[in-house]
């Protein structure tokens, strides 16, 4: 196949889009792969869409080998069968819900648990038809409240989800292994840098779950890994390991003091360091008392909660959020202290928010037997020694707490480094959430029913050309892995000469006749330009026709190293050929 530039739907811009913010978005634009229409929201020109389209076909090769069935659902879907699930309520303000002329409700799907439930259980009935695989590449929409990084984090994007339906856990467990494994194939394929590590299940429900992270420093998950073992999470899903409970028995008493002007962390601690009182603080020895509000799906009013944490660690929203969700969270404003006045700034404690039925969540840190210093719920006064379990008693335990480098890691082996990713995929092991919600059953072997169980796994297909683009670029443009390129050679008229552009042409059409896509520049413009373009845009090999013709060679630049060889014209074709053999 030849691609004309001349007659191509391609407009490159040498200028960066004012609102980007990543090179994906700087290059995808500026190369005429993407236009933006509304926030969150692009069109996919032809270039683009020819990369969309190739990363789709080999996601489909990759769940089509492990058995799964290609099927297709509306976008627009009715409300009743996410009532039934609690997930009209739960998505909160990110879903997009509107009314028919009826007055019914509908939303625009953000996932399809719900109706691959409801559609397996309107079609199978027995034992014998499980397991079954089913998929779908389907736009999906989300109300993000801040669209950014282009197709990055949209409000319509691409996605490939499945879900698997077997008769035990056994099956799940297998289940989820073939897919894991088949995404391991797919990224493999991609040519991308990328990461599986534990992460959360969220609103999705669920217990198993793991994230396919592309390693970039713009991306917007951090993920952390251990220095001596395979131990690698989203930060979401980190778990603290705890300290061991302390006897609690000939401890000393708690005693308040007098400390002015100690609002705070840091001034407490030199405060303390200069009060003689027989040893040396830290700030890890402070109890930091923090207030958030929260709420959850549907509810108008929004309840305290108290988090407790060291006080050389900060609360890090991302994880609170997770810990919480699916409740809404947000920070007190001043009119929520003045509402509470027990509440006193810099110097709130534990037994103020318990005596006033405030709900209060520790790090795990905060262990039984722990002693702390903290607010005395007093303007100026702390109190030291107050003990976890004699003093004040939790009401549970809460992952909320930044998660650092250094760290220990949970599996006890070495320490942990971070690093940032954009998550390209996603599996769970739902088990029998929705099952349940409608009762999917099959009839056993013994005419008794078996509650099937369920997996659900999404790849973002979309979000995979941004992520492949940000791992792959330069200063001069796209770079991009043959697999996923809108054409396998670049082919540039270099000069006016009519022998040039008909030497072009013939290798360009001896290309096409052995399969391979070439993208032909025939424009009428400088060779300047041209190599700009050919830069900008990113096939993986750039053939240069120029003045070495009339010598009897072509220039051949590989677009990822840079390399420049001069190949003779009589053997470039099978040259390129074996090049692009795939």
């Amino acid at each position: 196949m030849i691609t004309r530039m001349s007659s191509l739907f391609l407009r490159t811009l040498r200028e960066d889009p004012a609102d980007a913010e990543v090179p994906s978005h700087r290059l995808l634009v500026r190369a005429g792969y993407v236009r933006r229409v509304a926030p969150g929201g692009y069109s996919w020109l032809p270039l683009g869409l020819r990369v969309l389209r190739n990363i789709e076909t080999v996601v489909r090769e990759e769940m089509d080998a492990i058995g799964g069935q290609e099927i297709q659902f509306p976008a627009l879907l009715p409300k009743e069968p996410y009532e039934a699930t609690g997930r009209w309520t739960e998505y909160g303000a990110s879903l997009f819900r509107l009314k028919d002329r009826k007055g019914a409700d509908y939303l625009l799907g953000p996932t399809h648990e719900e109706l691959f439930a409801l559609t397996v259980k309107g079609e199978f009935s027995s034992y014998k038809d499980y397991p079954v695989v089913l998929y779908q590449i389907q736009t999906k929409y989300r109300d993000e409240a801040r669209p950014r990084a282009g197709i990055l984090r949209g409000r319509e994007f691409v996605m490939k989800d499945s879900y698997s339906f077997d008769l035990d856990d056994a099956g799940l467990e297998r289940s989820y292994q073939l897919h894991r494994e088949a995404y391991i194939k797919i990224f493999d394929r991609l040519g991308l840098d990328y990461v599986v590590v534990a992460a959360t299940s969220g609103a999705m429900g669920g217990s198993a779950s793991e994230e396919f992270l592309a390693v970039a420093p713009t991306g917007e998950d951090t993920y952390v890994r251990s220095t001596e073992s395979g131990y690698a999470a989203n930060v979401e899903a980190v778990t603290t390991p705890a300290p061991q409970e302390q006897p609690i028995e000939g401890r000393p008493d708690a005693q308040v003091h007098h400390t002015p002007n100690t609002p705070t962390i840091e001034t407490l601690v030199d405060f303390l360091n200069a009060a003689g009182l027989g040893r040396t603080f830290t700030a890890a020895d402070t109890l930091k008392n923090v207030l958030v509000k929260t709420r959850r799906p549907g509810e108008k009013s929004w309840e305290l909660l108290g988090i407790g944490l060291p006080g050389d660690r900060e609360v890090d929203m991302k994880r609170l959020e997770a810990s919480l969700e699916p409740a809404e969270v947000s920070l007190l404003e001043e009119a929520d202290f003045t509402a509470n006045p027990f509440l006193v700034k810099g110097y709130i404690g534990p037994e103020a928010l318990q005596d006033n039925g405030i709900r209060y969540l520790v790090d795990p840190r905060v262990a039984r037997g722990t002693a702390w210093v903290t607010g005395a719920d007093k303007a100026d006064h702390h109190v030291v020694d107050l003990l976890c379990g004699r003093d004040f008693t939790p009401d549970d335990m809460i992952e909320a707490a930044e998660v650092r480098e250094g760290d220990a890691s949970p599996d006890g082996k070495g320490t942990l480094v971070a690093a940032r990713g954009i998550e390209i995929g996603h599996i769970f092991q739902l088990g029998r959430k929705y099952t349940d919600a409608f009762e999917v059953d099959a009839l056993g072997a013994d005419s008794k029913p078996i509650r099937i169980t369920m997996g659900s796994y999404g790849v973002g297909v979309s979000r995979l050309v941004a992520a492949i683009a940000e791992q792959s670029h330069d200063e001069l443009g796209l770079v991009w892995p043959r697999a996923v390129a809108p054409a396998d050679v670049h082919v540039v008229i270099a000069g006016k000469d009519e022998a040039v552009a008909e030497g072009a042409e013939r290798i360009s059409a001896d290309l096409s006749a052995r399969g391979v896509r070439v993208l032909l520049d025939d424009r009428k413009a400088t060779p300047g330009v041209k190599f700009a373009d050919a830069e900008l845009i990113g096939v993986p090999t750039i053939l240069v026709v120029g003045r070495g013709l009339a010598k009897g060679v072509v220039e051949v630049k590989d677009r990822a190293s840079g390399d420049r060889t001069e190949i003779a014209v009589d053997e470039i074709v099978e040259h390129l050929v074996s090049l692009t053999d795939r």
